[in-house]
């Protein structure tokens, strides 16, 4: 029954990666079939994510122990081959990916799609990348999507060309090789240690290690500890996002609105797997929570300091980084479903926010955004681009522009600041409750904790208000050579569909908010993660071997 469903995890990794591959060869000269190719691979994607996150949620008949999908890559048994696992958890980030990916990509086809070459099959490959992440079950195999997604990101970066994006790509890069340097040698050292690489068996191995296997399996949590926390932006990891979001084209920056929620998912995934036998505290506990406030604070002092609108945007997703960093640092899974509900949010709001502020720049100038080194590397006349960015070229123009640019950006000031009654609100609301229910219930450093927590996520709402709100003024009030440009419908549906993600998620936040308990909850229960994996048996083939 329903046994088409054991297939369907491989698709998500398999879309992108035969439409990148097809892309490739098809190369430039027959752009209109890449970007359909491009599109139908998301609208697919997306369509396998819902179908994988209502299979795992038990809404949809399925035949999985504990309605966590695996799908043994190779049929070989576990741990020793691949593995692809499938809860609510990576399905939900699936959802998120897919859904962000679809949008961005609809922006990016006004002119960012050819304003370089091969920007469609990079983009294949960076949701190839980010996909495998969410749903791989073994260390080295999530060491192979991080490259993947990287590779992709790198490329994506550069997209566009200009001293100012090759300045911050050669940081992003040279940081996350750093990153991928040590995720290998931490992933060697667990190995080394325990035999597997597999993150069910290695759940069931860690609280069984003798006492002489026990700081070197420590060492190695803490230097993969570390890697996922540059992947996540954590400070004082964090020196290179800023310039590299910024300077990335509005559709990547957009997309890499969630790169950072991949650092804070392997930590999460593998706290939840580790923290349970007395693994050490490099996923997860006091050290993260710490880590995490500083974050938040870091981010809370850039943006009150910044006055640049796609910088400012840069500083908001460090702040959103730290508020996760910091309550998924606190004891316990209180906190888990308000984080899960306030990444989704944020990612949503902060990637609108990205495509925001390159359409607001273009009051002040049709071609800001466009660098005259592009123009000439890649044979765009400047008249060519004016037409583009003025709309007379792609699509048809949607009316009342400044209207829906005022109103779009008073939505996003709302949700990112987390004043009512948008999804920003009441994730912070949930996180701020149960953070003073536990000062209520737990004593000593834990209810300190809890009020630092409180107090810094007031300060930062606060620094945020103030400072977008200074902003908006003085873009939309305060000056006095405003133009009105001319927005394509292709680039005010993703703004639209991103919000209004954010409006759906309060108007059914019960339902929403139930569940992200329910995920939390199947996370404070590895055994059902590790025995749905242990379950799976590989399929009989012909002969019986």
């Amino acid at each position: 029954m329903n046994a088409w469903l054991n297939q369907l995890p491989i698709f998500s990794i398999a879309i992108p990666m035969f439409a990148g591959a097809a892309m490739v060869l098809l190369k430039e000269k027959r752009r209109r079939l890449v970007t359909s190719i491009g599109i139908i691979s998301a609208l697919l994607q997306l369509a396998v994510a819902i179908t994988l996150l209502l299979a795992s949620s038990g809404i949809l008949s399925n035949p999985w122990q504990h309605n966590i999908g695996v799908y043994l890559l190779g049929n070989w048994d576990v741990p020793l081959g691949i593995l692809l696992v499938v809860d609510q958890l990576s399905a939900l980030m699936l959802v998120l990916c897919a859904g962000l990916g679809f949008t961005c990509l609809i922006y990016a086809t006004t002119v960012w799609d050819r304003a370089g070459i091969h920007f469609h099959p990079l983009f294949q490959f960076l949701m190839l990348g980010i996909n495998g992440a969410f749903l791989t079950g073994d260390l080295f195999n999530l060491f192979v999507f991080f490259e993947i997604l990287l590779a992709g990101s790198y490329g994506l970066l550069l997209h566009g060309s200009g001293e100012r994006r090759v300045s911050s790509g050669f940081h992003y890069i040279v940081v996350n090789l750093i990153g991928a340097f040590l995720m290998l040698i931490g992933i060697a050292m667990l190995y080394s240690v325990t035999g597997t690489l597999a993150m069910a068996d290695l759940g069931m191995k860690a609280g069984v290690l003798e006492a002489s296997e026990r700081q070197l399996f420590e060492a190695a949590c803490a230097i993969l500890g570390t890697a996922f926390l540059i992947k996540a932006a954590a400070w004082p990891l964090s020196f290179w996002l800023t310039d590299a979001y910024s300077s990335a084209s509005a559709p990547v920056a957009a997309m890499f609105s969630l790169m950072t929620k991949v650092g804070i998912y392997a930590l999460l995934r593998l706290g939840s797997l580790l923290l349970p036998t007395g693994a050490p505290a490099a996923f997860g506990g006091t050290w993260m929570y710490f880590i995490g406030l500083a974050t938040l604070i870091f981010g809370s002092i850039g943006l009150l300091a910044e006055k640049n609108l796609a910088r400012m945007f840069t500083y908001c997703v460090l702040i959103s980084s730290g508020t996760l960093l910091t309550a998924l640092g606190m004891p316990g899974v209180a906190l888990t479903g308000p984080s899960l509900y306030y990444l989704v949010s944020s990612v949503m709001v902060i990637g609108a926010s990205f495509l925001l502020a390159e359409l607001i720049r273009r009051t002040e100038s049709v071609q800001t955004s466009v660098l005259s080194v592009s123009l000439e590397a890649f044979g765009l006349e400047e008249q060519d681009t004016k037409s583009d960015y003025a709309g007379e070229a792609v699509g048809v123009a949607i009316p009342a522009a400044m209207a829906f640019l005022g109103l779009a950006f008073f939505t996003c000031v709302l949700i990112v600041a987390g004043l009512p009654p948008f999804s920003g609100f009441l994730a912070k609301f949930a996180l701020l409750s149960q953070a003073i229910t536990l000062t209520s219930i737990e004593m000593g450093s834990a209810s300190y904790n809890a009020w630092f927590l409180v107090a810094f996520m007031l300060i930062s709402g606060m620094v945020t208000v103030i400072a977008l709100g200074r902003t908006g003024i003085r873009i939309f009030w305060g000056s006095g050579t405003l133009k009105t440009p001319k927005l394509m419908l292709r680039e005010a549906l993703p703004v639209t569909i991103m919000l209004g993600v954010c409006i759906w998620m309060s108007i059914f936040a019960s339902d929403v908010m139930h569940f992200m308990n329910t995920t939390a909850a199947s996370l404070d229960d590895p055994m059902q993660y590790i025995d749905a994996v242990f379950q799976q048996r590989p399929v009989p083939t012909v002969g019986g071997h």
